[in-house]
C-alpha cells in the first residue's frame, strides 16, 4: 500500500497543473534574414543573452556531448545520481581532487532556484529541488531547460544563445566540433570561452576526447571522425547588421522569440555598398545622408533598407531612420496624377498639354527651369516633369482627386485636401520613402496596392485595387522612355533593360528623391539632410538619380534575369492615330499622324481642334464669310493655336502663321470653331482691395485668346468698358462692389469671372 501511495503521488505531482520551466526567466529576440543569418540578437531583461530554444530545434550532436559529457545517466535516474554522489563524497573525504556530483537536474535546479550548493545544506536543497523537479516535469522538459538556461561565458546562457553568439548559426545547424566545443563550456564557462576563442591546445584535447566518445557511441557517423580534429573558430561579436530595419523589426510585437524576416542579406550589403560609396564621393558637394528602400513587388517584401547613410553617426543624426521619415516628395509621385488623369478619360499618353503660364485662384506655378515648353504631349510633360501640365490634369480630376487618391491608397496626409490645393501634385505634403514604395508598387502589380512585408510568416492582406491595369500600364511605358540623366561610358546589362523610374526636388532644395522599378523590384531612393537644411545639390535628377542608377547597376550585375519586363500590356488598350499637334482624333485637315495607346472606352476622342481650312479670298488674301459677296476663293489650311501659345512659340523662335483676318462686314457672331477666351486676370475666388482714398487704382484685366481672335472686348456688368488686342491688358479703373467681367473676342466667343473689390480697413 505504501508504495502504491508513493506512486500515485508521483503521479498526481506529475499530472496536476504547473507553469513550464520555460517561463522562469525572460529571453532575448532574435532577428533573421530570410536566408537564415542572424542579423540581431537582443538582450534579455536582466541583460543576458538568453534565447530559449525547443529541444527538437538543437542538434542531436549538442544533445549526445552534453548529456556524455555532464550526465550519461540522465535517462536513468530520478533527479539524484546515488554512485557519482558518493564517488565525489569519497574523493572529498580521501583528499583527492573536487569531483563534481550534479547531475543535469541538479545544474538545473541550482540554476532555477539560486541555491548555494557550496555547503552540506546547500547541497541538500539542490538535491530535495531535482527529486522535485523530476517528479513535477519529464526529462525532456527538463533537458531542454537545462540546455536553455546553462552558462556559456560571459553574459550568454543556453544553448540556442551561445550556438548565435559563437558561432553565428541557430543550434539545429552547429557541425559535430562546435557541438562538442559548447558541451564543455558550462562546467568552467569563462575560461574555456577564452580557450574556444584562442583555440588553446588543451581545449582542442579536451573536445577531442569527448568526440572520440561520442563517436564510439555512434559508428555511423564514418567520416564525422575527422570532423572532430579539424579547428573549430568563433567569433568575436554577435552580428548587428541591417540596423534600422531591425529596429522596425524589434518595435513590433513579438509573435515569438524569433522573428524570420523578408531582408535578404546579400541585397542588404549591395545596398548598403552603394549608399556609402555614393555619400562619400559626393561629400565634396555637401552631401552627407542618403536613404534607400528595396521591396519585391511579387510579394511586398522589403529585401533591402538603409535609414541612413551611418547609423552610427550622430552629427547626421544617423539612427533616424529615413525611411519612414515624412518628407515633401517634390514631383516623385506625378505618375499618379497622369495615371489617375488617363483613367478618368482626361488624356491619354499623347494628348497635347499646354506648358504655359497660368492662375488657379491666387496660386501661379512655375517650372523648375522657370520656362515654358508650349504644348507637348503627355507622355513628355511627365518625363520632362514639367508642372504647369501636371497642374491642368490633377485640376480636372474628379472622383477621385489626387487629394482622395493618396489617402485612398493608404498615405498619411495630414491635412484635408482644403490644406494643399493643387500644390499636392508638386510635394506641398509629406509622405515616406515607404509609401512611395507601394505606390510605386501597384504600378507594377496591375493596380492592386497591398501592404510592405517585413516577416516572413505575415498573413498578406487582400490586395485593393486603386489604378486599372491599362492606367497602370500606361504610366509605366511613359516613365520606361525617361532616359538616364547621364550615359554611362561602358554599356551595361542594366542599360538594356527598362526602368521606369521618376524623380523630385522638394521646395528649397531640401530633399531629392528618386523612385522606380527595377526588373521584379521597386527602389526608392532619397538624399538630404535630417535637420531639413537646403542644398542647391539636392536635385532629383542630379543627385538621386546618379545613386539610383548606380543601385539598378548593382543588382543586373547581381541578378542578370532582372532584364525581363514584368509588365504584360493589358487587353483593354487600343491603338488608335491621332493627331501630332493636337493630340485629338484627326480631322481630315491634320497634316500628321501618330498612333497612340487608348483605353478603350476611356479615352478622350475629342476631333482636332488646331488644324481648320478657311476659305481665303484671292484678291485680299483675307477670310471670307457668307454674309459678304466675295470673289474666287481658295481653301487653306491653319494651325491655330491660342494666343499664348504663340506668344511661346514666337520666344522659341518659331513663330506660327496665323489665319488671316475676316473681311469687313463679317458678323463676329459666326458659328466658328475654337476655343473661347480664358480670363486669367481678375482671379475668380479672390477679394481684391481698394486704398482708401487712391481713387486712380487700377486693375489689369487679361485673357488668353484663341489663335483666330484678334481683338477682346471687355464689360464689366453690362456695361461695355474697353477692348485691346489678343494677349494685351486692359487697365480697369477699380470701385468697390461685387461684377461679373466678361471677355469676348472678335469671333463672338465669351468668358465670364466674378470680381469681388473691397475697401481696406
Amino acid at each position: 500500500m505504501a508504495l502504491l501511495g508513493m506512486a500515485l503521488l508521483l503521479v498526481g505531482l506529475r499530472v496536476a497543473p504547473h507553469a513550464p520551466l520555460q517561463g522562469r526567466a525572460s529571453y532575448s529576440r532574435a532577428v533573421y534574414a530570410r536566408g537564415g543569418e542572424l542579423l540581431r540578437l537582443t538582450l534579455a531583461d536582466d541583460e543576458q543573452y538568453r534565447f530559449w530554444t525547443p529541444l527538437p530545434d538543437i542538434s542531436p550532436f549538442s544533445v549526445e556531448a552534453a548529456l556524455l559529457y555532464e550526465d550519461r545517466w540522465f535517462r536513468a535516474h530520478p533527479g539524484v545520481n546515488p554512485y557519482s554522489l558518493a564517488r565525489a563524497v569519497g574523493s572529498l573525504l580521501a583528499g583527492g581532487r573536487r569531483l563534481g556530483g550534479s547531475t543535469v537536474t541538479m545544474q538545473l535546479a541550482r540554476r532555477l532556484f539560486a541555491i548555494d550548493s557550496r555547503h552540506a545544506l546547500g547541497k541538500l536543497h539542490q538535491i530535495l529541488a531535482a527529486l522535485w523537479l523530476e517528479a513535477r516535469h519529464g526529462k525532456d522538459e527538463i533537458l531542454e531547460a537545462y540546455l536553455n538556461l546553462a552558462p556559456y561565458g560571459g553574459n550568454v546562457e543556453g544553448i540556442g544563445a551561445a550556438s548565435l553568439v559563437h558561432f553565428g548559426k541557430p543550434p539545429a545547424r552547429l557541425s559535430l566540433p562546435e557541438a562538442l566545443s559548447l558541451a564543455l563550456l558550462p562546467q568552467n564557462p569563462n575560461q574555456r570561452v577564452q580557450a574556444l576563442r584562442v583555440q588553446a591546445p588543451e581545449f582542442a584535447r579536451m573536445r577531442e576526447a569527448l568526440g572520440r566518445r561520442l563517436l564510439a557511441r555512434r559508428p555511423a557517423a564514418g567520416d564525422a571522425r575527422l570532423a572532430t580534429l579539424a579547428a573549430t573558430t568563433s567569433q568575436d561579436a554577435l552580428p548587428f547588421l541591417a540596423p534600422h530595419f531591425t529596429d522596425q523589426m524589434l518595435a513590433r510585437p513579438a509573435t515569438e522569440n524569433a522573428d524570420r524576416t523578408t531582408l535578404d542579406l546579400p541585397l542588404q550589403r549591395l545596398l548598403e555598398r552603394q549608399v556609402a560609396r555614393f555619400v562619400e564621393g559626393h561629400e565634396r558637394l555637401g552631401v552627407h545622408n542618403a536613404a534607400a528602400l528595396l521591396v519585391d513587388a511579387r510579394d511586398m517584401g522589403v529585401r533591402a533598407l538603409v535609414g541612413s547613410a551611418d547609423f552610427f553617426d550622430d552629427a547626421i543624426s544617423g539612427q533616424v531612420d529615413g525611411t519612414r521619415a515624412r518628407r515633401s516628395p517634390g514631383s516623385v509621385l506625378k505618375p499618379f496624377v497622369y495615371a489617375l488623369g488617363m483613367e478618368q478619360g482626361v488624356i491619354h499618353p499623347r494628348s497635347v498639354l499646354r506648358d504655359a503660364p497660368v492662375s488657379f485662384s491666387a496660386y501661379s506655378p512655375e517650372n523648375f527651369d522657370g520656362r515654358y515648353a508650349g504644348p507637348l504631349p503627355a507622355a513628355d510633360a511627365l518625363v520632362r516633369s514639367r508642372n504647369v501640365p501636371a497642374l491642368l490634369v490633377a485640376a480636372k480630376l474628379d472622383r477621385p482627386t489626387f487629394h482622395q487618391f493618396l489617402t485612398g491608397a493608404g498615405v498619411g496626409l495630414s491635412e484635408p485636401e482644403s490644406h494643399y490645393g493643387l500644390g499636392l501634385v508638386l510635394g506641398t505634403g509629406e509622405v515616406t520613402m515607404e509609401e512611395v514604395s507601394t505606390l510605386f508598387a501597384a504600378l507594377a502589380n496591375r493596380g492592386l496596392l497591398r501592404p510592405l512585408r517585413r516577416r516572413m510568416g505575415d498573413a498578406t492582406p487582400p490586395p485593393v485595387r486603386v489604378l486599372s491595369e491599362e492606367a497602370s500600364w500606361l504610366v509605366l511605358d511613359m516613365l520606361a522612355k525617361n532616359p538616364r540623366p547621364f550615359a554611362p561610358r561602358l554599356v551595361a546589362a542594366s542599360a538594356q533593360m527598362p526602368v521606369p523610374w521618376k524623380t523630385g526636388t522638394s521646395w528649397g532644395f531640401r530633399d531629392a528623391w528618386s523612385a522606380g522599378l527595377v526588373g521584379p523590384y521597386v527602389l526608392v531612393v532619397w538624399v538630404g539632410d535630417f535637420d531639413g537644411r537646403g542644398n542647391p545639390e539636392f536635385v532629383g535628377v542630379k543627385t538621386a538619380a546618379p545613386l539610383f542608377f548606380s543601385v539598378v547597376d548593382a543588382l543586373a550585375a547581381h541578378e542578370r534575369a532582372l532584364a525581363t519586363p514584368l509588365w504584360p500590356r493589358p487587353t483593354g488598350l487600343l491603338r488608335v492615330d491621332v493627331c501630332v499637334e493636337s493630340g485629338q482624333i484627326p480631322n481630315p485637315h491634320c497634316p500628321h499622324t501618330k498612333p497612340a495607346w487608348f483605353i478603350a472606352g476611356r479615352s478622350p476622342t475629342t476631333p482636332c481642334e488646331i488644324h481648320r481650312a478657311f476659305a481665303i479670298d484671292d484678291r485680299t488674301g483675307r477670310r471670307v464669310c457668307d454674309a459678304r459677296p466675295h470673289g474666287p476663293t481658295h481653301q487653306e489650311v491653319f494651325a491655330v493655336w491660342p494666343t499664348d501659345m504663340l506668344k511661346l512659340f514666337a520666344a522659341a523662335g518659331l513663330p506660327r502663321q496665323a489665319p488671316p483676318s475676316a473681311m469687313p462686314g463679317c458678323p463676329a457672331e459666326q458659328d466658328v470653331p475654337g476655343a473661347p477666351p480664358r480670363i486669367t486676370s481678375p482671379l475668380g475666388g479672390v477679394a481684391y482691395t481698394l486704398r482708401p482714398g487712391k481713387s486712380n487704382d487700377t486693375l489689369a484685366f487679361l485673357a488668353e485668346t484663341d489663335g483666330d481672335a484678334h481683338e477682346v472686348f471687355w464689360y464689366v456688368g453690362r456695361r461695355f468698358a474697353g477692348k485691346t488686342a489678343s494677349g494685351r491688358p486692359w487697365l480697369w479703373k477699380m470701385r468697390p462692389g461685387t461684377f461679373v467681367v466678361r471677355a469676348v473676342d472678335d469671333r463672338g466667343r465669351a468668358d465670364a469671372q466674378t470680381l469681388r473689390v473691397e475697401v481696406s480697413q
